[in-house]
């Protein structure tokens, strides 16, 4: 959507340049990042400038996250997925050079500060906290993947609906688990995630380095990619009344094939652009392939397929029902245009940005397949889901020292309020910090 007269958001100094892209993608994303970040073509952290060149291939979590986001600002990306001071330390013989110009974010990471104060608290409690849930999130997640293989052969062997219903949500439920492993250093379990014609890969970008750093606002793709179909922005110059209130109509057509539309785009932009395919990408076909073995060949080909395409239809449907309901669309939280609060940390930010769903905590299961306990998985993205709900004392304790509130509901909530947020148009004139005070 092009605005060529904003030039600046609410968490930067300058409009991204890549909103004014034909198509958005997380391609376009990485190119507009390169061009407004002041990186100077390398690596930029706080006020300094890197080279990693060298270090691409030996660093730990993988090469991918090195290489793909040369020439930008990394310093939230490092912030939070590093938790111990070990990494600062070792980047020290990498600096060229201070960057000639300030951040265009204007998000802080104070020592002192919120983020700063829970991460050393989590750090701490980290030390002395059962790793067991680890392993039942690694058994949760190999069950509902063998689920989704059993469930999809049983529905085309014996023509069962409710078969088929079923490998759809075991299909979705996947893909959510595996977003569990894709913020971490390179695993098997990440690719499970490409099961449902997306890719995680580019997720790598879209979700961990755009929407989880940037959440509501402008540089967030997960907020730019569903415009015009969905928009969220209480903006009345972007969301005429026509959009408001299509958006409840073109909703459930945009979640049954919000997976086709992921693969076809990004099809379409390696035929015309720059190739953003993967090996990978072809891990979809396993399933179709499994249903015709599994019936032993009788059923033919294209039964196999069909089963396969309305298997993945009813997943890209129990998903959007699920992800765009989770966490971060209701009236009452940031969104770009909002005000903003005085104190601009980042873990704030991230805290004004979510309301949690507390009707699944108590259940590792309901966490993992529903993007449960969103607020500490935002602010550590690379700790297992298992992990979390050790941290909620240390969060608390540190909300409270810092002005901070853990908002939840339950799903029948979020789902109202994302819809109040499609229709929104007025942007909310105080801070979520102030409007907790009045």
């Amino acid at each position: 959507m092009v605005i060529d007269e904003w030039k600046e958001c609410g968490i930067a100094t300058k409009f991204p340049t890549y909103r004014n892209s034909a198509l958005i993608t997380t391609h376009s994303w990485q190119k507009g990042k390169r061009q407004d970040d002041r990186a100077e073509g390398l690596w930029r952290i706080h006020d300094n400038i890197y080279d990693f060149t060298e270090f691409i291939d030996k660093h730990p979590g993988g090469p991918f996250w090195i290489r793909e986001t040369v020439g930008t600002d990394i310093t939230e990306a490092f912030e939070a997925h590093h938790l111990t001071t070990a990494p600062q330390k070792m980047i020290a013989k990498y600096k060229v050079r201070d960057a000639a110009e300030p951040r265009i974010y204007t998000l802080t990471l104070e020592e002192g500060g919120f983020y700063k104060t829970l991460k050393k608290r989590v750090c701490e409690k980290l030390k002395t906290v059962d790793k067991q849930p680890k392993k039942k999130s690694d058994i949760i997640h190999l069950g509902v993947l063998v689920s989704l293989f059993l469930f999809g052969i049983v529905s085309a062997k014996y023509n069962s609906y409710l078969a088929l219903i079923l490998a759809g949500v075991a299909l979705c439920w996947t893909v959510i688990v595996s977003h569990n492993y894709f913020h971490r250093r390179d695993n098997w379990q990440m690719y499970t995630f490409n099961l449902g014609l997306m890719n995680f890969a580019a997720w790598r970008v879209s979700h961990a380095l755009s929407h989880h750093i940037y959440p509501n606002s402008y540089f967030d793709l997960e907020l730019s990619m569903f415009e015009p179909l969905l928009c969220w922005v209480p903006n009345r110059h972007i969301k005429s009344k026509v959009m408001r209130y299509a958006s409840w109509v073109t909703e459930p057509i945009a979640y049954a094939f919000a997976f086709f539309i992921q693969i076809g785009t990004r099809i379409f932009y390696s035929l015309r652009h720059t190739n953003i395919l993967y090996w990978h990408d072809l891990l979809p076909l396993s399933i179709p392939i499994a249903i015709y073995l599994g019936t032993g060949g009788s059923l033919g080909v294209w039964i196999c397929v069909r089963q396969w395409l309305a298997m993945t239809s009813i997943a890209s449907f129990t998903f959007c029902v699920i992800g765009l309901n989770a966490a971060h669309h209701d009236p009452e939280i940031y969104h770009e245009g909002d005000a903003i609060r005085v104190d601009r940390d980042w873990g704030l930010f991230q805290v004004d940005t979510i309301i949690d769903r507390g009707d699944l905590k108590g259940s590792q299961f309901l966490v993992l397949t529903h993007f449960g306990d969103h607020v500490l998985h935002h602010l550590f993205p690379t700790l297992d889901h298992g992990l979390l709900p050790a941290l909620y004392p240390a969060l608390y304790q540190t909300l409270d020292e810092f002005k901070g509130h853990l908002r939840e509901c339950n799903h029948i909530e979020h789902i109202i309020g994302q819809h109040k947020q499609l229709l929104r148009v007025e942007p909310n004139p105080r801070a979520p910090g102030e409007r907790k005070q009045a």
